[in-house]
């Protein structure tokens, strides 16, 4: 076992979010995935994302076991000062170490009451609690500071607090930059690919068992929201050639069903694709509950957005027709829209068939989707089939 802490790259990581609220359903933990995207992105390899609640015997076997498996441990909530929070005594006893109170930190802590012309409790000393092994972290937006523990072996165990106002900060000010000095991850290189119009399924049997349990470069299929999208990553010496050779079959098996790349938005694609033109958008949606206007967001492009339960008389439309053609040309003739979308949803059994209408100054277009579901979520999917059908007419940015 090397002695040396400076020596141990920390690679691998776990997470750890502590409370009896998580467990028992009262509270969902955010903090979990956040900071795992967090490593991520730093390079790290996230092993486990564990949940476990207010249990002395539990919580310290979990950090022993997540130091037996990785560099580095990073645990949020149970830095309270009550006898259910239990996050330092747990690390003390993985530790094998005492926690005393630094007097600094209980000067510190003395100080928040006696500003405020309170009362100091005497319980609230155990946040001035450290261990001989780490360094506290201060915490200005609360009362409980965190700890950076270093072991002799060099793997590392952050704590931070629950309440994400207090993690967030003091993820960014006072762990980031010390796990970085101390070498944090290996240099990852990856590429994301956003898709539409086909299932993660249908993805995964086109790129196949073998590419996708391929352990470098690793390629991923994720079903979000919005989109389904292929990761293609690697690290370490030679990754981004690694990358761009797995990228280029991605490419080449669903290159059609692709729209984006990255963390790229339906609003930041529509809004590039207008902008390089130096068009504007008007949207009419008709039984959507406005989602077309949600997905877009607050954009300047978007010169006017029309919400309606159901859709009024268009003049001149015949009865064999909806009217939706005539509406999205409408946003264009009335509303000095240089691209007009109208969408309709209506009921079809337990789903939605969703009717969209793209006019531009160069090409008009009518399309007709059904949603996989009903209800808000169908209204949702029926947005997002809209932003495709918009993407598709506009072309590549």
């Amino acid at each position: 076992m090397s002695t040396d802490p400076e020596r141990r790259l920390l690679a691998t990581a776990e997470i750890l979010s502590i409370g009896s609220e998580l467990t028992v359903g009262e509270t969902r933990d955010t903090n979990g995935g956040e900071l795992a995207r967090a490593l991520t992105l730093e390079g790290v390899a996230i092993g486990r994302i564990t949940a476990v609640p207010d249990r002395l015997d539990v919580v310290t076997a979990t950090f022993a076991g997540a130091l037996e498996r990785a560099d580095l441990v990073v645990s949020t909530g149970g830095l309270g000062p009550t006898p259910d929070d239990l996050t330092r005594e747990s690390i003390a006893a993985a530790f094998g170490e005492t926690p005393v109170v630094d007097r600094e930190l209980e000067t510190w802590l003395r100080g928040r009451w006696e500003r405020r012309g309170l009362p100091f409790p005497e319980i609230n000393l155990k946040q001035a609690w450290v261990i001989p092994s780490c360094v506290a972290l201060p915490n200005p937006n609360g009362s409980a500071p965190g700890w950076f523990a270093t072991r002799p072996d060099g793997r590392v165990v952050v704590a931070l607090p629950g309440p994400p106002r207090e993690m967030r900060p003091m993820w960014e000010n006072e762990v980031l930059p010390r796990l970085r000095e101390r070498g944090l991850g290996r240099q990852l290189v990856a590429r994301t690919f956003r898709l539409t119009g086909i299932g993660e399924s249908q993805v995964a049997e086109i790129l196949g068992e073998e590419a996708l349990r391929r352990p470098d470069p690793e390629i991923a299929t994720y079903a979000r929201l919005e989109a389904v999208d292929v990761r293609v990553s690697s690290s370490g010496d030679g990754a981004t050639e690694r990358v761009e050779t797995a990228s280029e079959t991605v490419k080449e098996r669903l290159g059609q069903y692709v729209w984006a790349e990255g963390e790229t938005t339906w609003s930041d694609a529509i809004g590039e694709r207008l902008v390089a033109r130096g068009w504007s958008l008007g949207v009419e949606e008709i039984g959507t509950g406005g989602q077309v206007a949600a997905l877009l967001g607050d954009v300047r492009w978007l010169v006017v957005s029309m919400g309606r339960s159901s859709g009024d008389p268009v003049e001149g439309v015949t009865p064999e027709d909806d009217g939706l053609a005539r509406r999205a040309q409408r946003l264009r003739d009335l509303h000095g829209a240089d691209v007009g979308l109208a969408v309709r949803v209506r009921a079809r059994g337990a789903e939605f068939a969703v009717t969209i209408a793209v006019a531009t100054p160069d090409a008009e277009r009518k399309v007709t989707r059904t949603t996989y579901t009903g209800g808000l979520m169908g209204r949702s999917q029926a947005a997002l089939l809209a932003a495709a059908a918009l993407v598709e007419v506009l072309g590549p940015a």
